[in-house]
């Protein structure tokens, strides 16, 4: 199984209104509407003008419990009353089992949802499910996490760029811990492809420092639940602790565990978490967390439920199919944690006209 981060985002933006254009979908200034007509938020989506959404009925439908995806619910519903969709469900199984996923696939589908936004459990095997949905007409969005590989039979995968994200906040670790020093990696499963990738981007950043700083353990498969995570933070600091200088989490539970324990333990480690949770904000707020990497998964729901509506009505087609989006990855600091959201706002604005002017063709 394999457990994304989490992201808490207080809203969905306002829409840029936007129209189809010939070949690629361009931009306008939209009239107000006419007496009876949908108003123009509804019929524009920020890159074409949705004509009708009525018969479209999207599922988002992640590979199973986990905080991160909460967020997909009010965008989810947002996006059903902005763009007149017929229907926008969330749906997830109680287990991380890529069968039971497959299973639920099929009895959305028979209940008649014809659009489907899914983080897939098995990062391997997921292309025959998206493969399996294409044939039958479904469009298909890979939200939050792309296949393992080269290859996504989704139309598009939109996901955070994880080695990226990880490279920021091992990056962030090393500016704080003053360029030198001992670094640990706390992380998600191992057999995750997004965790390999995290890996990566950890080692690249130390790379980096040229010697200076060692990064003395990468701790996996601690990110099933809070406790798992509090104990794997507690032992490590009891046995380690003194030779650890800075600690980069690039998971939910991890993060979340690291800023309890240096705190509750008095330990100078800098620390530097992901996504957004209340403990982490308070915090960075408070100086026992240096930094966390914030990702947008607001802006996975919001833009791929709009893609999936567009490419369902037939209005537009993918120019390239199973193209990579990077939805964006974002470091909070004590100096932006009051207006860090505004950021992730705008990338979301960005990536409807970067989907408008490079991924999708609207004729």
């Amino acid at each position: 199984m394999r457990f994304p981060t989490r992201s808490v985002l207080p809203g969905v933006l306002a829409v840029t209104l936007l129209a189809a254009g010939s070949a690629a979908c361009t931009y306008r200034n939209a009239p107000g509407p006419a007496a009876g007509q949908a108003s123009a938020a509804r019929r524009t989506g920020g890159g074409a003008d949705l004509a009708d959404g009525s018969k479209t009925k999207v599922a988002l439908v992640p590979g199973g419990a986990h905080p991160y995806f909460q967020p997909w619910k009010t965008a989810g519903a947002a996006a059903k009353k902005t763009y007149g969709l017929g229907d926008v469900t969330f749906d997830e199984t109680a287990e991380w089992d890529q069968q039971k996923q497959n299973n639920l696939l099929s009895t959305l589908a028979a209940r008649g949802y014809n659009a489907f936004g899914i983080f897939g459990v098995s990062p391997t095997d997921i292309n025959t499910t998206f493969a399996d949905l294409k044939s039958q007409g479904f469009p298909v969005a890979s939200l939050g996490s792309c296949p393992a590989g080269s290859t996504d039979q989704a139309d598009f995968c939109l996901s955070t760029d994880v080695e990226l994200a990880a490279y920021k906040a091992a990056k962030a670790a090393i500016d704080a811990m003053g360029g030198k020093g001992t670094l640990v990696h706390l992380t998600g499963n191992n057999v995750d492809a997004n965790t390999q990738l995290r890996i990566k981007g950890v080692a690249r950043a130390v790379k980096e420092s040229d010697g200076k700083v060692k990064l003395l353990q990468t701790i996996t498969d601690i990110d099933t639940d809070l406790q798992t995570a509090q104990k794997a933070v507690s032992d490590l600091l009891a046995a380690k602790g003194s030779q650890i200088t800075g600690i980069v989490a690039t998971a939910y539970n991890p993060a979340v565990a690291a800023a309890d324990a240096v705190k509750s333990s008095g330990s100078k480690a800098k620390v530097i978490a992901i996504d957004d949770d209340a403990k982490i904000l308070s915090g960075i707020e408070q100086g026992t967390v240096t930094a966390t990497v914030v990702q947008n998964p607001v802006g996975q729901a919001e833009i791929g439920t709009w893609a999936l509506a567009l490419l369902q009505t037939k209005q537009c087609t993918v120019r390239d199919p199973g193209v990579k989006v990077d939805s964006g990855s974002f470091v909070v600091t004590q100096a932006n944690v009051d207006g860090y959201d505004k950021a992730r706002q705008a990338k979301t604005a960005e990536l409807k006209t970067e989907f408008a002017d490079k991924y999708l063709s609207c004729g």
